[in-house]
């Protein structure tokens, strides 16, 4: 099962008591939020289960494999739009609440310019993409009916005096039997700006390489309440004085934003057989984001006496700066095409366990180490497979898609119910070998979970689908 770790890449105050994967400051999930693979920016590709490294004819190259442009003899100009739903069924405390995100993005921007040379090819190419959309959402609402709260588990920290909730010895009345609520919204992408090559080594062996520039921000915003809905606090004053008798409702509000930037580079190679076979591999230097991290806390309390209390942003908020770098990433996949179908598969391999933060401004190299040999203890190597197929009708220039693909978590022992699981298809149209219109769908599952605070004693279960529609229009000159 997942683990759950501290959360303790902000102020010190904060880092006490930010302990679950629901928190927001910066923890190991935040960094596999860039470590897994995105789904892409092409509509043919996703609708054969992202299993293009065999095949990456088109713009899209870029991503999956810069040998692919090796392939292409004519100028091309390429673009696309995507939508995706984030949707997360909770079941928390015994009551089920359902909440969803969404976002519409411009996802590519191609161009493709092969060279003239006397044999074989030259080929490069210009492009903008969206790798990873960031979108998410959970709504929780239940009454806890334990003797713990987000209240007592903060007694550490000023928080709970600041609001009145504690008397100058630390002690709170406040220990539990209370309603708890809450929400996080995510947005945010990861967006590469990407110079490719690609040139025939010899006869129908290709070799690409591509520099990405990355750019990107990402946001997450979490409320959390705290309500006495059976008035069991109606008499109680944790502070001793009158304006705070009938404690009513505990707020904290927590808001992360990252600005991302880094590079990292892909080197592939293809090889055709024959006309109707490709083998591809790739190999995905180390991809390394460099984060500059504002993360704002707010907070209240509520009394039956109309006293509202309010903490001071500026004390429980911080800004830092470090880097996430990601492991290698290692690929393979092949393609056949018979009467009409193009079959297509592959794998990729990636030690999470490998993943790191480094380069700390504002966090202790103490911490860092220790969050790293947390991600070597708590994560581990995966393999992740794609299949694909793709029929093209006769005469007609129409092609039917359908494809399976299955993203592995990195948590050591997790089950099967928390890998990324997706189903796709898609259709195309390609008019006179010039212009192309192309749509694709996935629909993902999987399950996860998060705890408000402690350790299964306020959590929630989640089952999470994610719908995501692509559409991609190619125009060969």
């Amino acid at each position: 099962m997942k683990k759950l770790f501290l959360n303790l890449f902000s102020f010190i105050l904060i880092i006490i008591f930010l302990t679950s994967d629901q928190s927001i400051a910066q923890n190991i999930n935040d960094a596999l939020r860039l470590g897994y693979s995105g789904l892409g920016a092409n509509a043919r590709a996703l609708g054969m289960g992202n299993s293009y490294i065999g095949l990456s004819d088109d713009g899209s190259a870029s991503f999956f494999n810069p040998a692919g442009f090796g392939l292409l003899k004519r100028l091309e100009f390429s673009g696309g739009l995507d939508y995706s739903n984030f949707n997360n069924n909770t079941t928390f405390l015994g009551n089920n609440s359902e909440y969803s995100n969404s976002s519409t993005n411009l996802n590519r921007l191609s161009f493709v310019f092969p060279f003239p040379t006397l044999r074989g090819s030259l080929v490069f190419g210009l492009s903008y993409h969206t790798t990873s959309n960031m979108v998410g959402a959970l709504q929780f609402d239940g009454f806890n009916s334990s003797d713990n709260s987000m209240i007592t588990n903060l007694l550490d920290t000023d928080v709970p005096y600041d609001l009145y909730l504690t008397d100058e010895n630390n002690f709170s009345p406040i220990n539990g039997n209370l309603n708890q609520s809450g929400t996080v919204i995510s947005s945010g992408s990861v967006d590469y700006w990407t110079l490719s090559g690609a040139v025939e080594l010899v006869k129908n062996l290709y070799v690409g390489l591509n520099l990405n520039i990355v750019s990107g921000t990402f946001e997450q915003n979490n409320d959390y309440y705290e309500d006495d809905t059976k008035n069991i606090y109606q008499d109680t004053t944790a502070s001793g004085e009158a304006q705070t008798v009938d404690f009513k409702t505990f707020y904290l509000n927590r808001l992360l934003n990252w600005e991302l930037a880094g590079w990292n580079a892909k080197l592939g190679l293809i090889y055709q057989l024959n006309n109707f076979v490709r083998f591809g591999t790739t190999i995905q230097f180390p991809k390394t984001f460099s984060i500059k991290e504002d993360f704002t806390v707010n907070g209240s309390s509520e009394f039956g006496t109309g006293q509202i209390i309010e903490l001071d942003p500026a004390k429980y908020s911080d800004q830092v700066e470090y880097d996430i770098i990601t492991p290698f990433e290692f690929a393979a996949g092949f393609s056949a095409a018979y009467s009409g179908f193009i079959f297509s598969a592959e794998g990729t391999l990636m030690d999470y366990s490998q993943m790191k933060f480094d380069n700390p401004n504002g966090l202790t190299e103490q911490y860092i180490s220790e969050q790293n040999k947390n991600i070597k203890d708590k994560l581990e190597a995966v393999v992740n497979y794609n299949l694909g197929i793709e029929y093209t009708i006769p005469n007609f220039g129409l092609r039917l898609r359908a494809g399976y693909f299955i993203q592995s978590s990195a948590y050591k022992n997790d089950d099967s119910d928390y890998d990324k699981k997706y189903i796709t298809a898609g259709m195309g149209f390609l008019a006179a070998e010039t212009l192309g219109i192309d749509i694709g769908y996935a629909h993902g599952w999987w399950n996860d979970f998060g705890d408000n605070y402690g350790d299964n004693v306020s959590r929630t279960f989640q089952e999470i689908t994610l719908d995501k529609m692509v559409l991609t229009a190619t125009y060969r000159f």
